[in-house]
């Protein structure tokens, strides 16, 4: 008796089961950052985070265990930020130009909802290790809670339902792809002028690249935090002429 003849299609996710579970876990994401963020807040000891070091520009950087590759998470305070200079670091924040600034193509899949997309970023020959010939299907949420508190949300999606997105004739390519687990940035508002920024990043590169290089290497990944900083202090309001 003859078996089932396989199928050559290719496995696909409908729309309803794609915004399901990017809504989802873009929420789950969204509350673990901010858990993160509050336990950066009271000691390093609650929620699993250990402090690694404390620099001289006055980043904090944590770690959490969590595996064999580890979650990274940096922090620090802006002093003497104008509502204007929040609004300017707020939207300074992307991904991909935070990440390496050889990113080759960031193409947008899907609009779940209007703060939620899926996006495919590609790294060249160029980049930095944990980038180079990458690529990463992501989700990227934006959402400002209550109290003002912004949160972008941002991590892969699942390796079948990501490949269930792409077209046939662009599967094949040389890029390898890489995994960012639940990661992103908490932009909170103080009681008086500053502001305090979390960042939060897991990331598995895939390919060759040992796990302990990948955790030396996220390591400092997290210290872009400090380029918002730079982003704040460079921002000077333009004024009409008189």
């Amino acid at each position: 008796m003859n078996g089932p003849v396989p199928s050559s299609r290719s496995w696909s996710v409908s729309e309803e089961s794609l915004r399901r579970y990017v809504r989802f876990a873009s929420e789950s994401c969204i509350q673990e950052l901010l858990s993160s963020s509050e336990a950066g807040r009271f000691g390093n000891a609650s929620n699993g985070w250990k402090m690694v070091r404390h620099d001289s520009n006055g980043v904090e950087i944590s770690k959490r265990d969590s595996g064999s590759l580890h979650a990274f998470r940096s922090r620090r305070i802006l002093t003497s930020v104008s509502p204007e200079q929040f609004i300017t670091v707020a939207n300074a924040i992307d991904a991909a130009k935070q990440w390496e600034g050889d990113l080759v193509e960031a193409t947008h899949i899907r609009d779940i909802d209007e703060n939620l997309s899926v996006i495919r970023l590609r790294f060249g020959e160029n980049s930095k290790p944990l980038f180079r010939n990458r690529e990463f299907i992501i989700y990227e949420r934006r959402e400002t809670m209550q109290d003002g508190t912004l949160v972008v949300a941002v991590a892969s999606l699942p390796k079948e339902m990501a490949e269930g997105l792409e077209p046939t004739e662009k599967k094949k390519n040389n890029y390898i792809r890489g995994f960012l687990v639940e990661s992103g940035w908490v932009l909170e508002k103080l009681e008086d002028t500053s502001c305090m920024i979390t960042y939060v990043v897991q990331l598995d590169p895939a390919g060759w690249l040992p796990k302990c290089f990948v955790n030396r290497l996220n390591t400092k990944l997290v210290m872009i935090i400090d380029n918002l900083r730079k982003v704040a202090q460079a921002y000077l309001p333009s004024f009409p002429p008189p």
